[in-house]
């Protein structure tokens, strides 16, 4: 059976929106034909009108689904190294609350219109919620050591926790410059030679990352202190984290730098002379949520790098909703067209996860999913928007 659904707009992503198009889906989901006004008038069956704006499946690029069990339990405004103290000391539950909040959290992406994630993992509780969704999942088995001396052993752990995730899709990926030496960062830029292995780096969170690379200053000394971690291996780089670390990352795999609320110009410009591959994801409620501060967003629009939009966690994060993202995004940036800010939520993460055979526009022989965003105003979102799942 072939269903037809029309909206005032109808943004393909791939292509120019289209005022009042209609488009044609079979039962599995798959694009059959985008219509304009006039080429619509030829469908004698019934069609599906809605007002609004009709948008691909979105991209949730950047989640902890692992931590949902968290949710409302970490202060606000508190700052990223607070924020890593709590969940460091509180991370453990009975694992039923666990997995019964890991499936509440898969459903509200499904009923929020988010069609795939990038899902950061720790260990490997999450992968039977992942295997029963109908959302597609890429998991990253995330590793982390500032200790050099075990560099390997953290490694070869990391390496078991992706292959635990088989036959699912999965990398290897280190947390971030502060929890990740050289030694480590060695480690992965060998395995990932000759392979895929899709990276996905928490960047820049906090300003207190930059005054530990740049002058070995700041709240990370007492953070290692109260980790019992001596750090005089450690020397100061005279220069941003990203700048410290984009050199250690591997040439030709695809990199996710997460945050970036501390991102300078500066980097920016050195990021792109070191020719990596990089995409910038943005998670703007939880930077508000833990650090009361976004990303210069608007700096990054020039330089014509993927970008792509992520909720992080539950414990970072009121829901797990994309268009919840979309919405601050247009109230803290409104020269921003959503034709822009829509990309980053569906087209640009298909395209990092490597599905956009499949997902992140609306193209024949696609199969993406369906939104209905509400309350619009032209092809602008409005406080009032909300999202529907047409399919």
């Amino acid at each position: 059976m072939i269903k037809y659904f029309s909206a005032n707009y109808i943004l393909p992503v791939s292509t120019e929106p289209l005022k009042d198009g209609v488009i044609s889906v079979n039962d599995q989901g798959e694009i059959l034909k985008i219509y304009d006004r006039d080429s619509s008038e030829s469908i004698i069956d019934p069609i599906e009108k809605y007002d609004g704006i009709i948008v691909p499946g979105f991209i949730n690029s950047h989640c902890h689904l692992e931590l949902s069990h968290k949710h409302k339990s970490v202060a606000k405004g508190e700052g990223v190294l607070s924020f890593v103290n709590s969940i460091m000391k509180d991370r453990q539950a009975d694992e039923a609350v666990i997995n019964k909040a890991m499936q509440k959290a898969d459903k509200e992406m499904l009923d929020n219109g988010i069609v795939a994630v990038g899902d950061i993992s720790n260990n490997s509780i999450s992968k039977t919620v992942k295997q029963n969704s109908p959302l597609y999942y890429h998991t990253y088995a995330e590793v982390m050591s500032f200790n050099p001396e075990k560099a390997d052993e953290s490694f070869e752990k990391g390496v078991a926790l992706k292959e635990e995730f088989y036959p699912l899709s999965a990398s290897i990926t280190p947390h971030a410059a502060y929890s990740v030496s050289k030694e480590l960062f060695k480690n992965f830029r060998i395995y990932s030679e000759g392979k895929d292995n899709l990276f996905s780096l928490h960047n820049q969170e906090t300003e207190e990352e930059n005054k530990l690379y740049r002058y070995k200053t700041g709240k990370f000394l007492e953070f290692y202190q109260s980790l019992g971690l001596d750090i005089e291996f450690f020397k100061p780089q005279a220069r941003n984290s990203i700048q410290s670390i984009i050199p250690l990352l591997p040439k030709d795999q695809k990199i996710l730098l997460v945050h970036n609320i501390y991102t300078s110009l500066k980097d920016i410009y050195f990021v792109r002379r070191f020719g990596r591959d990089i995409t910038w994801c943005f998670c703007p409620n939880a930077n508000l949520y833990i650090e009361n501060r976004l990303p210069k967003v608007e700096m990054f629009l020039p330089h014509d790098f993927n970008m792509t939009l992520g909720t992080d966690s539950l414990a970072s994060n009121d829901k797990l909703c994309i268009l919840s993202e979309l919405l601050t995004l247009s109230k803290h940036f409104p020269s921003i067209p959503l034709t822009t800010t829509i990309k980053w939520a569906t087209l640009n993460g298909a395209k990092f996860l490597g599905i956009d055979q499949d997902y992140g526009s609306i193209e024949r022989g696609k199969k993406p999913g369906l939104n209905l965003i509400t309350d619009t105003q032209g092809i602008k979102i409005s406080d009032q928007s909300k999202v529907k799942r047409l399919i």
